[in-house]
C-alpha cells in the first residue's frame, strides 16, 4: 500500500458556456489528489490523508477517490471550506490563482495527523500543502515519521506565489529532503531551490541533502535520474498537449507504481539495490502515463490497460 499526503482540492478549469461566454468549471484536483487517483488507477492500493471539507466540494472529492478505489479513512474531515485553484491556460501551459486561506486542508496540525499504517511500503508528499502553514509543518513531521522504516518520496512543486517566509520555507525543505529517499523536481524546481547551475550539479547538491535518488524533470526533454554514481535518462513521449494539468502527478505516480510492481518499494533497495533496469522501467511508465494525460483536458490519469 502506498499512503499520499497533501492537498485534495477543486480546479475551476477555463471552458465556454453554450452561448460562448467564458467560465469556469470545477473539477477536483490537487497535485497530491492527482498522484493518489493515478497510483489507484495504475492498480496500487492508495490511502490518502488529508483535510477534507464536509461541503459540497469536499464531499464531490470522497466521491472522487471511492469511485477511482483510493481509501480516505485516514482523512480529516472539517466543515472548514474546500480551497479552490482558478486555473489559466496559454498555449496549453496552465498558471494557478489559489484560494486557501481558512481551508480545511491548509488549517490542519500535527494534532490531525494519523498513525503511519503498517502496511504501507512509501509515503508520498508534495504540493501547495509544502508551503503554507499550519499544514505544511504537520506534513514534515509525518514525512520524519515516515522516514523510520519507509519509502519517502517528495514532490516540492515550488509555487513561489504561496510562499510568505522564504526562510522558513527553505528549511522546512531541508528537513523535509533529509527524510526523503526519492524526490521528484521540475527544473524550475531546483534552480529556485538551489540557483543557476547545470542541472548535474544541482542534482548533486539535492543528493547531498539526504535523498537517495532525484528525478528531473525538463518538459518535452524529459526525464533523468541521478544517483550516486550514476544517471538514467528517459526521453519524453511526443504528443499533442491539450493541458499540462496534472502531467508531473501523474508522472509521480506512474514511477511509484513501476517501483511498486517490481517489487522495489523498499527503503533500503531504493538506496543500494535499485538497478537501472528497473529504475528505467519505472520512469518510463511514468512518462508514458503523464504522455496521456496532456493529451486530455484537466487532470485525467490513464487506467493501466491504457498502456498496454
Amino acid at each position: 500500500m502506498i499512503l499520499c499526503a497533501g492537498e485534495a482540492l477543486i480546479d475551476m478549469l477555463p471552458r465556454q458556456t453554450e452561448a460562448g461566454e467564458a467560465a469556469f468549471a470545477p473539477y477536483p484536483g490537487g497535485s497530491v489528489f492527482n498522484t493518489a487517483v493515478a497510483l489507484a488507477r495504475l492498480g496500487q492500493t492508495v490511502e490518502f490523508f488529508t483535510g477534507l471539507s464536509t461541503d459540497l466540494f469536499g464531499e464531490r472529492l470522497a466521491g472522487v477517490m471511492m469511485a477511482n478505489g483510493v481509501g480516505s479513512a485516514l482523512a480529516h474531515r472539517s466543515d472548514r471550506p474546500t480551497t479552490l485553484a482558478f486555473v489559466t491556460l496559454t498555449d496549453g501551459q496552465a498558471s494557478y490563482a489559489f484560494y486557501d486561506e481558512n481551508t480545511a486542508g491548509r488549517m490542519l496540525t500535527a494534532s490531525d495527523l494519523p498513525a503511519i499504517p503498517e502496511a504501507a511500503k512509501a509515503c508520498f508528499f508534495g504540493g501547495i500543502s509544502l508551503a503554507v502553514e499550519p499544514c505544511a509543518e504537520a506534513y514534515a513531521e509525518m514525512a520524519e515519521r515516515a522516514s523510520q522504516g519507509h519509502v519517502v518520496m517528495m514532490d516540492p512543486n515550488i509555487r513561489p506565489s504561496f510562499i510568505k517566509d522564504e526562510a522558513r520555507f527553505r528549511a522546512r525543505m531541508d528537513r523535509m529532503l533529509a527524510a526523503c529517499d526519492v524526490i521528484k523536481a521540475s527544473d524550475e524546481d531546483l534552480h529556485w531551490l538551489l540557483g543557476d547551475h547545470g542541472i548535474p550539479m544541482l542534482a548533486e547538491q539535492m543528493l547531498a541533502k539526504g535523498p537517495a535518488l532525484v528525478l528531473v524533470t525538463q518538459g518535452g526533454d524529459g526525464v533523468t535520474a541521478y544517483f550516486e554514481g550514476g544517471e538514467v535518462h528517459v526521453d519524453a513521449h511526443m504528443v499533442e498537449v491539450v493541458d499540462t494539468v496534472g502531467a508531473g502527478d501523474t508522472f509521480n505516480g506512474g514511477v511509484l507504481a513501476g517501483l511498486a510492481q517490481a517489487g522495489a518499494l523498499d527503503k533500503g533497495m531504493i538506496r543500494k539495490g535499485l538497478t537501472e533496469e528497473t529504475l528505467r522501467e519505472a520512469m518510463t511508465l511514468g512518462v508514458k502515463a503523464a504522455a496521456i494525460t496532456v493529451s486530455r483536458a484537466g487532470a485525467n490519469p490513464p487506467r493501466l490497460d491504457e498502456l498496454a
